[in-house]
């Protein structure tokens, strides 16, 4: 069956490249591609276990929305710009949760009633750059409003009531302030407008805490499968200690922490860091269970003294992958276990090309982004014994 867009159709928006692409058979091509990419590396090491790919809804799946606004104060658009800086308008793009949908159009009242001036590109004017919207699994909401300043702080917070009272699931608001003119969605100082300032993020038995400027996954239930696979696997491993490397808001660590199993995370963001602290504080886990540092990855991991190497590594790189240093680090290491989550199987298969040590266990895809050719992959590397080598 086949997604029906006429933004896709009419050629206004080409973002859902693999529409015409019967569901079943992306998925089956995403997981060709990741197998061929990781078998290409193996050099004479096993096969891995691949597990059947693990499929999304192929529409309203998408729990964040990051729209350009455009037009004008009257009449604004909230959606992407065409190839002339004009905006197109995706308030009713079939890939976001029916949530997001339904909060949009008061979204673009908002815009007017505030008197939120869209930002021109071409002229340089205008305030509005963008709105971004997440949706919890309940139906909670959060709004940021990308500005080119703080000219309209006022106008937001006097309008702010009518707002809250029009979307009774809004739980927070912010003002982010991207003032440079180049293709940044968001700048570095966020305004929280309401009394709560993260949103909780219902997922599996866990509750994260996701800050204005906090990464979490776009889909949200396939997210909680991928967290409970990799709870699973843990839990067979059963390690005494772990590290969760780009822990962001705490997903894997918060997932694996069990009382007697030691789990650090480590995140560049201090903002993600506090997030994860609350999470781990809501699920009742002590400091010597789990803990969080805000830190560089590598730095940490290349800091560490030997004799404080855990027996699993958990992790989860941007698109970038691990990099050569951290990937040597790990081929070094010793640790005996390594769980990769990745969102890109060439830098994946680079990274496996590099940690020669390790043996891929076991696999599987997880359909993050329907309509796409992106992909998630879990993947539990083993380190091979001398027997072995």
């Amino acid at each position: 069956m086949l997604l029906d867009c006429h933004h896709f159709t009419s050629g206004e928006c080409r973002s859902c490249a693999w529409i015409e692409t019967p569901y079943a058979d992306q998925l089956a091509r995403k997981g060709r591609v990741t197998r061929d990419a990781v078998t290409a590396v193996l050099d004479g090491r096993p096969e891995p276990e691949w597990l059947p790919a693990v499929a999304s809804a192929p529409e309203g799946f998408r729990t964040k929305a990051k729209m350009v606004v455009a037009g004008t104060v009257d009449r604004p658009t909230l959606g992407i710009l065409d190839a002339a800086g004009g905006g197109v308008d995706l308030r009713d793009c079939a890939l976001h949760t029916p949530g997001i949908v339904a909060a949009l159009p008061e979204l673009a009242a908002f815009v007017t009633r505030a008197a939120l001036a869209p930002y021109d590109v071409a002229a340089r004017a205008g305030e509005l750059k963008h709105v971004l919207v997440t949706e919890s699994p309940a139906g909670a909401l959060m709004v940021r409003w990308v500005l080119r300043s703080r000219e309209a702080e006022a106008r937001i917070r006097k309008h702010l009531p009518s707002l809250l009272s029009a979307l009774p699931g809004l739980r927070v608001v912010t003002i982010n302030v991207q003032p440079e003119h180049k293709a940044v969605i968001e700048g570095e100082r966020e305004i929280v407008l309401t009394e709560q300032a993260t949103l909780p993020i219902e997922v599996n038995d866990v509750t994260l805490h996701l800050g204005p400027r906090s990464f979490f996954q776009t889909n949200t239930a396939i997210a909680a499968a991928l967290y409970r696979q990799a709870r699973a696997w843990v839990d067979e491993i059963a390690p005494a200690t772990a590290w969760d490397l780009y822990c962001g808001v705490g997903g894997f660590a918060l997932h694996v922490a069990r009382p007697g199993r030691t789990v650090t995370g480590v995140e560049l963001s201090a903002e993600a860091i506090a997030s994860a602290e609350r999470g781990c504080d809501d699920a009742g886990l002590s400091a010597q269970d789990l803990r969080f540092e805000a830190g560089d990855a590598t730095v940490y991991a290349l800091s560490s003294a030997a004799e404080a190497r855990p027996e699993l590594v958990i992790v989860n790189p941007p698109r970038r992958g691990l990099g050569a240093q951290l990937a040597g680090w790990l081929e070094d290491s010793g640790v005996p276990h390594v769980l990769y989550s990745s969102c890109n199987p060439d830098t994946l298969a680079r990274d496996l090309a590099v940690m020669r040590s390790y043996a891929p266990a076991r696999g599987q895809v997880f359909d993050m982004f329907p309509q796409t050719a992106h992909t998630e992959t879990l993947m539990l590397l083993s380190r091979r014994t001398q027997s072995d080598l």
